[in-house]
């Protein structure tokens, strides 16, 4: 009788992790989605975003291709999110490496260059041994509304949000932050 008692709590506490973790996985959607102007622009970045990783052989191949980088330097993960402008959320890619963190949007932005209207990839770098610290937070109004802030040494703060697998990158960027001041000390 123990037996089975102990397998049903097994099962029992197994069914509450996966059902959490899709729950989460869907809540991390929905914002995802919800986080651009136009639901429908944002289901239709990602799903460019994911053909462009098919066709163009990977994650670690449009990193190396979009960021200078060094022979040695690995890409560790990359994160589907937003990053927060004064323009309004910008969807990309945080690219974590073992040298860098990197986002670059998923598509161009236009901006005036006097007269002429020009088009470039929002693109941010800091490479790690300029960044000072991770602070994950949720809006005290909606708590599905979770935020990762990046602050550099030199003390220029980065918001990302809409992250697809948000605690996959709170815990990522934590665990880059502690190697990189170890490494530093």
């Amino acid at each position: 009788m123990d037996i089975v008692r102990d397998a049903f709590w097994r099962w029992k506490r197994i069914v509450g992790e996966a059902t959490k973790k899709a729950e989460d996985l869907a809540g991390n959607t929905w914002q995802h989605l919800k986080t651009s102007p136009s639901l429908a622009e944002a289901a239709m970045g990602r799903i460019a975003q994911g053909t462009k990783v098919l066709a163009e052989g990977g994650y670690e191949k449009i990193f190396r291709q979009t960021f200078e980088t060094v022979p040695e330097e690995k890409l560790q993960d990359s994160f589907a999110c937003y990053l927060s402008t004064s323009a309004g959320p910008v969807m990309g890619v945080l690219y974590v490496s073992t040298e860098k963190l990197a986002y670059c949007s998923d598509s161009p932005l236009s901006y005036k260059n006097g007269t002429q209207t020009e088009w470039s990839y929002y693109k941010v770098i800091i490479p790690l041994h300029q960044l000072k610290a991770i602070n994950p937070s949720t809006s005290k109004v909606n708590a599905s509304e979770k935020y990762i802030q990046v602050t550099s040494v030199d003390a220029h703060e980065f918001w990302f949000m809409g992250f697809l697998n948000y605690e996959a990158a709170v815990q990522c960027l934590q665990e880059v932050l502690q190697l990189n001041s170890l490494q530093s000390v």
